[in-house]
């Protein structure tokens, strides 16, 4: 294929990706009290020589009680900090692949047991457990603990969280932050009429809803240089009816360009457990199209993204600038490297793999 779009390269805020291949954040619950450790350094290390243009670090939590599992990364104290700066310092020593962090909050989602354990909420009395926080004290499931709504100081407590973690993630070098307002936590519960029954200026209307997600975006920009890259990852739609839709998705995302967003990256659902989502091969690149015709920041698309031909698709019809792939990049690591060979494009190796076995060399897996 000549020129494939999927390769060339993008500027997201005046950072220079290589190509348009994203590596999704990808919780691990692997932390302990919010540090990093060395399964993070194996981990991030190696989708750091994937050939992508970047990498993204898991959902992060600015407070402790923002982790979804006690399993969690955080970075809101000095240990955290540190312990992610040992990450950071072994993946550059190898690998020049930039690197973003997605900053969040788990709102009514905190709190819960390692997925493989069961997932299921843990009390806020339980070992690895406490209390959540959320715009509405409007549990997940019927017969969940329900979370505390949040007063004007707890506001402020974690848009202060996600300022400090913001300047710490300076501080580490990292290259780009990513806000999550998607998936059904705190800043997706605050924009769904779903979980946010609150009446004053933070619930109701549109505006009022997206008011919060809105001052947690100001509180990071304020924080970081100017020019820094800060972008946003939301649900386009919460697939339930009476919920968040993807018109109200394409307002917030014109309101995160006005004030500057670098870039918007366009997942769907998980603030309800019965949505019916039609999940399928690119289900939800539709919502990145209608985005993308709305606004002129870079959109990035995710969602079983899986094939070359489907991803350069993506990119060559202009539905997205870039594309994400999350569990894609856990079944075949050297995903780039297969689909700059399908599409003859060029995907970068370490010289490790280049020279001391050139039969691994990217070129070579045509057809593979």
């Amino acid at each position: 294929m000549p020129n494939p779009k999927l390769f060339e390269p993008i500027t997201i805020g005046g950072k220079q990706l290589m190509n348009r291949i994203v590596i999704a954040p990808m919780c691990q619950y692997s932390a302990t009290d919010g540090m990093m450790n060395d399964w993070h350094l194996i981990h991030l290390g190696g989708l750091a020589l994937s050939g992508a243009g970047i990498l993204t670090i898991e959902a992060t939590a600015v407070t402790p009680e923002g982790r979804i599992t006690y399993g969690d990364v955080g970075l809101y104290d000095d240990a955290t900090e540190a312990a992610m700066g040992r990450v950071l310092k072994g993946i550059r020593a190898w690998s020049d692949m930039p690197v973003a962090i997605q900053l969040g909050h788990a709102g009514r989602k905190a709190s819960t047991e390692k997925p493989w354990l069961g997932g299921q909420q843990i009390a806020p009395d339980a070992p690895g457990g406490w209390q959540t926080f959320a715009p509405s004290a409007v549990p997940m499931r019927a017969d969940e603990n329900p979370p505390v709504a949040l007063d004007t100081a707890g506001l402020a407590r974690i848009r202060e969280g996600f300022a400090d973690a913001a300047r710490r993630a300076v501080r580490l070098g990292i290259d780009a932050i990513q806000i999550h307002a998607a998936h059904g936590y705190l800043l997706h519960e605050f924009l769904s009429p779903l979980s946010n029954r609150r009446t004053d200026e933070y619930g109701g209307s549109l505006e009022n809803r997206m008011r919060f997600p809105l001052e947690v975006f100001d509180a990071i920009t304020a924080a970081v240089p100017a020019g820094y890259p800060v972008t946003a990852r939301v649900s386009g739609t919460d697939w339930v009816p009476g919920g968040w839709t993807i018109e109200d998705t394409v307002a917030f995302a014109r309101a995160l360009e006005a004030r500057g967003a670098a870039a918007i990256h366009i997942s769907s659902g998980g603030i309800d457990p019965g949505a019916a989502i039609p999940v399928g091969p690119g289900y939800q690149v539709p919502l990145a199209r209608a985005v993308k015709q709305a606004v002129t920041m870079p959109v990035i698309a995710v969602g079983l993204i899986t094939a070359p031909e489907q991803a350069e698709e993506i990119i060559a019809t202009g539905d997205a600038d870039l594309i994400a792939i999350a569990r894609t990049a856990l079944y075949d690591p050297r995903w780039p490297w297969h689909a700059a060979a399908a599409l003859g494009a060029h995907a970068k190796a370490a010289p490790q793999y280049l020279f001391s076995a050139p039969r691994a060399a990217p070129r070579l897996f045509q057809g593979a």
